[in-house]
């Protein structure tokens, strides 16, 4: 009674002494040695919070609750992919009594005196359903890990970790829809390495893969909140996505992300400080009527440019 070396656990419900031995022994033939015994309702609900077994034989009539709403209690508290193997014992062989198991949550029906040849088959095919539905929750847990790796591919840029210009696209939206709900300003830094063209045929393209690493973790480093975003916004630019955020908050981050790329010190003999060195460009809008997205980033990217004509490693805020 088992898959993959992971014995099946079964629980007996039944008030009966005679029944109850005899199925244990029949189960104990079988190879069942992880077997549960309830002779109520209360004993039964009780053993399956704590223990989940996979196979339930359950008798409709005991003393204290019906078979029938045992089962269903059974159904309400199973969560997510959970699920056990329901078989009613019953002698009771009307249409009507198996219909009303199968709607309370059964699976099978098994009328007494219990038939240990009839048993077997009845356990060898729930067996075959509980490895059944093992599997698909196994295949859907691999599925949904899959999914989440290929959705977090499809949002991050390979080289640096970061977001990539996709995903800026997709929450910088929200963002703004968000901080126009809220009444709130947002800001953007846009960053750019300095003469990194220059840097690349000076040191080669792996050793500019690295500094563009290293920069996008300054980036990044300077969003700290939920809202906040960090990408890759192409080749050697990033931009920083702040909500809620005045242009002289976002101002200090961007001399902030400025300060800690230059204290990493990366010699640069193509700039004409020595080290790699990046131009920021700030902008911050209040998104209302007449404003929008494109505005935001228009602005930012003129700042940026401005910060790139007044000699670099700088930050300029637009009007």
């Amino acid at each position: 009674m088992a898959k993959n070396n992971v014995e099946l656990k079964v629980m007996v419900v039944e008030d009966s002494k005679v029944t109850m031995k005899a199925l244990c022994r029949y189960l104990n033939r079988m190879g069942v040695s992880n077997l549960l015994t309830a002779v109520t309702g209360q004993e039964a609900i009780e053993l399956f919070r704590k223990h989940h077994p996979d196979i339930i034989l359950l008798d409709v009539i005991l003393p204290d609750i019906d078979g029938f709403d045992i089962a269903r209690k059974f159904r309400s508290i199973e969560k997510g992919d959970e699920w056990a193997a329901i078989i009613f014992l019953s002698s009771m062989d009307k249409d009507e009594d198996v219909a009303l198991g199968i709607e309370a949550g059964g699976d099978d029906y098994l009328l007494k005196p219990i038939s240990e040849v009839v048993l077997k088959a009845k356990m060898n095919a729930m067996r075959r359903l509980v490895e059944m539905q093992r599997a698909l929750v196994e295949v859907t847990q691999e599925f949904n890990v899959a999914n989440k790796e290929l959705q977090r591919l499809s949002t991050t840029d390979g080289l640096t970790g970061i977001a990539n210009r996709r995903f800026f696209d997709q929450l910088s939206l929200r963002e703004w829809r968000r901080c126009k709900r809220t009444k709130k300003p947002l800001a953007l830094v846009m960053v750019d390495v300095d003469h990194f063209k220059k840097y690349n045929d000076t040191y080669g393209h792996q050793a500019g893969d690295e500094c563009l690493k290293s920069v996008a973790a300054q980036v990044a480093r300077a969003a700290p909140r939920a809202s906040d975003l960090a990408a890759r916004y192409g080749g050697e630019e990033f931009v920083l996505v702040l909500g809620e955020t005045t242009v002289d908050a976002a101002k200090w981050v961007a001399n902030n992300i400025r300060q800690h790329v230059a204290d990493l010190n990366m010699p640069h003999s193509g700039s004409n400080i020595g080290h790699v060195s990046v131009s920021c460009g700030v902008a911050s809008l209040l998104p209302i009527e007449g404003m929008t997205f494109e505005i935001l980033l228009k602005t930012a990217d003129e700042a940026l440019y401005k910060a790139k004509k007044q000699g670099r490693n700088t930050v300029v805020c637009a009007e």
